[in-house]
């Protein structure tokens, strides 16, 4: 079992992680959209879309599912459900 280390944020929050990631959970939880289709996926998945500028669902559309597949933080398990939710809007991926 790894140790889990003390780590504090920029902000101040406390908290404890056996890893190097340096996202403070208190901080991600208050950045989570409360609408969108954002507001679905689990933090690492919306950070990777983010970071890759994928902020709308019509943006998420213009990319195949290998390559979303390969951002840092989206697992198989995000498939389906980004599937779902380009469906409602019927959107597919490329």
């Amino acid at each position: 079992m790894e140790k889990k280390l003390l780590k504090i944020c920029a902000k101040g929050h406390q908290f404890y992680k056996s890893s190097d990631c340096p996202v403070c959970p208190v901080c991600a939880a208050a950045d989570k959209p409360k609408e969108g289709f954002l507001s679905h996926l689990s933090a690492p998945a919306r950070r990777a879309l983010e970071n890759k500028g994928i902020d709308s669902l019509s943006a998420l559309s213009g990319y195949t599912e290998k390559q979303i597949l390969s951002l840092h933080g989206i697992g198989k398990s995000s498939i389906p459900l980004l599937k779902r939710l380009l469906e409602e809007k019927g959107l597919s991926f490329k």
